[in-house]
């Protein structure tokens, strides 16, 4: 395995910023991330420590040109239906538009998915007035295949309140212990969007994790379950779902045939970054894969002030993705 670069130093200082969505429109990288803000909450495992109204949008001319910030694109008061907790979100670009899509706590304090849109991948995004129907959870993530067909993955445990939604409808009385130990783990959350690419064309479904023998990857394996933060692309016809596992604090992968899934274990992405949350794209740009992530440097490992980052990947010959430690010399 060759040897890691240094990462680079993080994309903006001017503002904290996290779960960085990587995308190349118009020639440009153009980075989707969340804003941290801070307060003084406790961390009790919901996430309301993190303390996030806004979205603002970066881009680069090239890999190495400096990062720009185009200021904010949408703010939490334009959104009728949302209350808090605009936490990571995504975009894409169909039908001559650009789509924006995040998360945030509705007025009952439910996670819903909401939309936006706007004629430039810079924004401002003008919200839609309500969440798309249906959604549900955190870390909204859409990838358009070959054929122009678009999906959407969702899903995060614990403050994404995932558990809470297992028998069909939200149950705020679910405890985050559930599934637990031999049980299969939750998995990511998918849906065909139609092409409007403001609602979905059929009910989220949960994609179950295999293990590499066709087994169900257990609940109580937090080194290689889905937590959140689901990311897909794709790599020699073949769909990588990248995500977190959450406590574990590893960036892992799974691979399948089908955009829906299932997918198998593939393996590690990244080794654990300062602090507690990690959260990842990945993008081609010029030939070369990048692997955009987080970590809480800059704050000096607060981790509700976060900051993204970006760093090569490289793939080895059967398709598996070498495994990156973040800080290496």
């Amino acid at each position: 395995m060759e040897k890691n670069s240094k990462p680079k130093t993080p994309l903006v200082t001017h503002i904290y910023t996290a779960d960085p969505s990587a995308h190349v429109f118009e020639g440009k990288l153009y980075i989707y991330p969340s804003h941290d803000l801070g307060n003084d909450k406790p961390d009790d495992g919901s996430g309301d420590h993190f303390k996030m109204e806004d979205y603002h949008v970066l881009s680069m001319d090239d890999i190495d040109a400096p990062c720009i910030d185009h200021g904010e694109a949408i703010h939490i008061k334009d959104v009728p239906w949302a209350s808090e907790q605009m936490w990571a979100p995504d975009a894409a670009y169909k039908n001559g538009k650009y789509y924006f899509y995040f998360p945030a706590k509705d007025k009952e304090g439910i996670f819903r998915i909401g939309a936006a849109t706007s004629d430039k991948p810079s924004g401002p995004f003008k919200p839609e007035p309500n969440y798309i129907p249906g959604t549900f959870s955190i870390d909204p993530a859409v990838f358009i295949d070959d054929d122009g067909r678009a999906y959407m993955y969702v899903g995060g445990l614990w403050g994404g309140q995932l558990e809470k939604w297992q028998t069909g409808t939200f149950n705020p009385e679910a405890g985050t212990d559930s599934p637990s130990g031999d049980q299969p783990a939750l998995g990511v959350l998918i849906a065909e969007m139609n092409d409007d690419m403001l609602t979905l064309k059929e009910p989220l479904k949960e994609s179950k994790m295999l293990d590499k023998d066709g087994s169900f990857i257990k609940a109580g394996d937090t080194d290689r379950r889905f937590f959140e933060a689901p990311w897909v692309h794709k790599y020699n016809g073949k769909y990588y779902l990248s995500y977190s596992t959450g406590d574990t604090h590893f960036l892992c992968y799974a691979i399948s045939d089908s955009p829906k899934g299932p997918f198998t274990y593939g393996g590690r992405i990244l080794e654990p970054v300062i602090g507690w949350t990690t959260h990842q794209s990945i993008v081609e740009f010029k030939g070369k894969w990048y692997l955009f992530y987080h970590d809480s440097s800059l704050s000096g490992g607060a981790t509700p002030l976060r900051c993204i980052m970006f760093r090569e990947i490289k793939y080895n010959d059967d398709g598996t993705i070498q495994t990156m430690k973040p800080y290496d010399d």
